[in-house]
């Protein structure tokens, strides 16, 4: 079958390509694509990669509509998340206890999750059933959120701070609550934009007790305000240089863990190695490749511990796709999340 599914790169240069889809081999699944979230490294391509298009989309839920032969995990009509990257299992890194270092992973192979149609191997595939194609889309962002704050390791009652109101951030403050974070600040720009109102609307919604407009306030004199020998964690979704920011709150013997990129040119910091020796600060990186937790994301939406219609504001159709972008660029509509569904005509 021919699929409609886009591609993109840097100047909104968005291009609609018909790609023929169809069963690989007799362990792959043909999906139809209900719903996929526009994710920071999508706009990251459509903004700043000056390389070939990239295939855009990878925060999937869709619905299966042909099995091939050795498939029995699931079968047709089943809801399903597709994950974008998947531990091999037979590794030595897999069969020691230790996915998260998978490097034989299996992936979408080039297609992008902005289409209508996908094949995928067996074991990408992650069975849904207690909510809508467009909430449960959120699994695989709520899994990366979930990644950093567990690997933050956020003590009982301490204190974080999460750099950067995006969607990522917005649920990484949620989920630090719901580990027992005592204090929870969230940074951003000034909300004088539709797009930084709404997103720290849903901060305040999401139990955040401090919002620093960074462009208002410096972030070390209201967070130092409050903890005079700094803060206990931080969580970076912004760009690298927000590392710069954490540096300069956290306490000695923190955390920091880090997880926003850049692809224009951004993306290298320089980092004072004595300061972190002397202070005994942790840097850990957090990459939620292959995808691992979307079984406890997808239980945190089900269960509506994590509210996915205050997450999702905006759902849109191809023809819609380059405004929609350009707008949670520009900020001049009031975007949290936005979530392509590949049916939608208006």
């Amino acid at each position: 079958m021919i699929s409609n599914s886009l591609f993109g790169k840097k100047y909104l240069d968005i291009q609609q390509r018909q790609v023929d889809v169809g069963l690989c081999d007799e362990d792959h699944v043909v999906v139809k694509v209900h719903a996929c979230g526009v994710c920071g490294t999508d706009i990251n391509f459509v903004r700043d990669w000056s390389d070939d298009p990239m295939p855009l989309g990878h925060e999937i839920a869709a619905e299966v509509i042909e099995v091939g032969k050795n498939v029995s995990s699931v079968k047709v009509g089943d809801r399903v998340i597709v994950e974008d990257c998947t531990m091999c299992g037979i590794c030595v890194d897999c069969k020691s206890g230790n996915a998260q270092y998978c490097r034989n992973m299996y992936n979408m192979e080039n297609q992008p999750g902005m289409g209508q149609y996908m094949s995928v191997r067996y074991n990408c595939l992650n069975k849904f059933d207690n909510m809508d194609y467009v909430a449960a889309s959120l699994t695989e962002p709520l899994a990366v959120s979930l990644t950093a704050v567990l690997n933050a390791d956020i003590p009982l009652g301490g204190s974080v701070i999460v750099l950067g109101p995006g969607p990522i951030g917005l649920m990484a403050a949620r989920l630090a609550k719901l580990r027992g974070a005592g204090f929870v600040a969230i940074t951003g720009l000034s909300a004088t934009c539709p797009r930084e109102e709404a997103r720290f609307r849903l901060a305040k919604d999401f139990g955040c007790d401090l919002i620093i407009e960074t462009d208002k306030l410096n972030i070390e004199d209201a967070i130092k305000t409050r903890f005079p020998n700094g803060i206990d964690r931080a969580i970076v979704t912004s760009p690298p240089q927000s590392i710069y920011d954490a540096l300069k709150v956290i306490r000695f013997g923190g955390l920091i863990t880090f997880l926003g990129l850049h692809f224009g040119g951004k993306n290298v910091i320089n980092v004072d190695v004595n300061d972190l020796i002397f202070r005994k600060i942790t840097l850990r990186p957090t990459f939620a490749e292959p995808a691992v937790n979307f079984p406890v994301a997808i239980k945190l939406l089900e269960n509506g511990l994590v509210d996915a219609k205050k997450i999702v504001t905006h759902t849109f159709g191809f023809d819609k796709t380059i405004s929609i972008m350009q707008a949670v660029i520009d900020g001049s509509e009031p975007i949290i999340k936005a979530v392509m569904i590949p049916d939608k005509t208006a």
